[in-house]
């Protein structure tokens, strides 16, 4: 079973990520248009899913400004997915006043299962219920090719290693 960092005290999570190699557990989120999406609707391209405790922490508001700038030049097949429990609002307003046009804002806030089927969900602590930050990418046939749990709510993702698993280069 997995942990969370947070305030100088670490936190259950359901479990553990999915195992490297396997298929990534299908899952249906609510897109800041208020439709439900599954993975099924990025069939073929490869995924970034940077999965968020909130849009409004800190380092999570960054990670998905990081995201977006260094998948700017792989929109053709590449989508770059942040998960968390915010709102479709609250995610849609972050993606237009910070002008981001490469991520996809999605919510868990309609559809149980994410969290236990990602092991991210938080079991206790003032953070209950929320998503532990993480990094999963995917192939072009949702193919689990990297995966990172972070361990505490201040710590960014290894961005390098998420692209690297898809063979592209950044420069941070």
């Amino acid at each position: 079973m997995g942990g969370i960092r947070y305030d100088n005290a670490t936190y259950r999570t359901h479990g553990d990520l999915p195992a490297m190699g396997s298929r990534a557990p299908d899952v249906s989120l609510v897109n800041t248009r208020l439709q439900n999406v599954s993975l099924a609707n990025w069939m073929g391209r490869r995924k970034i899913m940077n999965i968020l405790v909130s849009i409004d922490i800190e380092i999570s508001a960054n990670s998905v400004l990081r995201f977006d700038r260094y998948g700017a030049e792989h929109q053709d097949d590449l989508v770059l997915l942040m998960v968390s429990y915010d709102l479709p609002f609250a995610l849609r307003r972050f993606i237009e006043t910070n002008e981001l046009e490469n991520v996809v804002g999605l919510s868990a806030i309609r559809h149980a299962g994410f969290g236990e089927n990602y092991g991210v969900q938080i079991l206790e602590g003032p953070l209950e219920g929320m998503f532990a930050p993480a990094v999963v990418v995917l192939d072009e046939n949702n193919t689990i090719v990297h995966h990172e749990q972070i361990e505490d709510t201040k710590t960014e993702p290894d961005y390098r290693a998420a692209f690297r698993a898809l063979g592209i280069k950044i420069d941070e």
